[in-house]
C-alpha cells in the first residue's frame, strides 16, 4: 500500500483526471488539517436550502460518519445534513450512507463555509437490493475555498438511485463522481448543475459503470457560466464484459452568458458487451440571439428576457423531477443562484 505521504501532488495537464485544472496555486501548508462531521439540519452560512431537523426515526442510525436505514424502512421525510468548514481549515470528511435491502430514504447534504478553506470530501454510496435513494449533494462554499471530492455509489439488484450535484461555491477543486450498477435491474439518475461567475472554475468527472446485465443510467448536467467562469464535465459511460441489455445516457450542456467565459464538456464511452445501447450529448453555446430577438420584439427588455432565455435552460434540468418538495427546492436555489451570478 502506498503512504499518503509518497503520493505526488496533482500536476496540471500532468495526470490523467487533472487536465484542465490547475491547482498550482493551493498550499497547503497555509490550512489546519481536522476532521469534521456533517450535522443534522440544514444551517449555515449561505445555506443552499432549508430543510428542518428531524428526529430519526426507528431502523435509522447516524454516528457522523455513517448513516444506515434498516432493511425495510420507508422513509417519509428527508434527512438534512450540513458540513461547515471553518475559515483556514484543511476540513476532512468521510459519510457513508447506507439503504439497506428493500428500504427508502432521501438524504440532503451540503457543504458550506464563509471563508478560504479546503474542503476534502469522502463520501460512499450504498443502495441494497430492492432498494431506492434519493441523494442532493450541494457545495454553497465561499468563493475564496477549494473543494476536491471522491464519491462512489454502488447499486443492487432492482434498487434505484437518484442523486443530484449542484455546484455554486469555490475557487476551485475536482470532485469524482462514481456509479456502479452492480445488480441486475440496476437504475441509477445523475443529475448535475452549476452556476459560476467571476473567476471561478467547476470541474466534474463522472463514471456510469454498467456490471450487470439490463441495468440503465440517465445522466444529465447544465451548467450557466458567467464573466471570466470556467467549467469542465468530464465523463465516461463504462459497459463491464457480460453487462448486456445496458440502457446508458450522457450529456453536458454549457450556456456562456459572456465571452470570456469557458467550458469544456468530455463525454466517453468503454463498451465491452456487444448488445447494449450507449448515447451521449454534449455543448458549448452563447445565449442565443434569436431567442432574445422573439423575447424582446414582444416587450421585454434585454436583462429579463436574457434571464428567461436562462432560466428555460436550466428547466430541463428541475422538470426531470416529480411535481412536488424536491421541484420546489432544487428550483428555488437555481433561482437565487442566477440572482447572484446575474447582478
Amino acid at each position: 500500500m502506498v503512504s499518503p505521504a509518497t503520493l505526488e501532488f496533482p500536476t496540471f495537464k500532468g495526470r490523467p483526471g487533472w487536465e484542465f485544472t490547475d491547482i498550482s496555486a493551493l498550499d497547503l501548508e497555509r490550512y489546519s488539517p481536522s476532521a469534521v462531521q456533517p450535522a443534522l439540519g440544514s444551517a449555515g452560512p449561505g445555506a443552499l436550502w432549508d430543510i428542518a431537523a428531524t428526529e430519526l426515526p426507528s431502523g435509522v442510525s447516524f454516528d457522523g460518519a455513517e448513516l444506515r436505514v434498516a432493511r425495510g424502512i420507508n422513509l417519509t421525510e428527508p434527512v438534512a445534513l450540513s458540513t461547515v468548514a471553518e475559515p483556514g481549515a484543511l476540513a476532512n470528511q468521510t459519510l457513508r450512507v447506507v439503504v439497506e435491502d428493500g428500504a427508502h430514504a432521501e438524504v440532503w447534504e451540503q457543504f458550506l463555509s464563509d471563508g478560504d478553506c479546503v474542503v476534502n470530501v469522502h463520501t460512499e454510496l450504498k443502495v441494497g437490493d430492492n432498494a431506492s435513494l434519493r441523494y442532493v449533494s450541494g457545495q454553497g462554499l465561499s468563493e475564496d475555498a477549494w473543494i476536491f471530492g471522491a464519491q462512489n455509489a454502488t447499486v443492487g439488484r432492482d434498487a434505484r438511485l437518484d442523486w443530484v450535484a449542484l455546484g455554486f461555491g469555490s475557487r476551485s477543486g475536482h470532485v469524482l463522481m462514481q456509479t456502479r450498477l452492480a445488480g441486475e435491474g440496476a437504475e441509477a439518475r445523475v443529475t448535475g448543475a452549476y452556476a459560476t461567475h467571476g473567476s471561478q472554475h467547476i470541474d466534474f468527472d463522472t463514471t456510469q459503470e454498467h456490471a450487470a446485465p439490463n441495468t440503465t443510467s440517465d445522466l444529465a448536467f447544465r451548467g450557466v457560466l458567467q464573466d471570466r467562469s470556467s467549467a469542465v464535465w468530464k465523463g465516461n459511460i463504462i459497459v463491464d464484459p457480460g453487462a448486456q441489455k445496458t440502457d446508458a445516457f450522457q450529456e453536458s450542456r454549457n450556456l456562456l452568458l459572456s465571452k470570456r467565459a469557458h467550458a469544456d464538456a468530455i463525454p466517453g464511452l468503454e463498451i465491452q458487451a456487444n448488445d447494449v445501447r450507449c448515447t451521449h450529448a454534449a455543448a458549448v453555446a452563447q445565449v442565443d440571439p434569436e431567442q432574445l430577438f422573439y423575447l424582446r420584439s414582444h416587450g421585454l427588455p434585454e436583462p429579463e428576457a436574457k434571464q428567461l432565455v436562462i432560466e428555460g435552460f436550466l428547466a430541463a434540468l428541475v422538470e426531470r423531477f416529480e411535481a412536488g418538495p424536491v421541484r420546489e427546492v432544487l428550483g428555488a436555489a437555481l433561482e437565487r443562484r442566477l440572482a447572484l451570478i446575474l447582478s
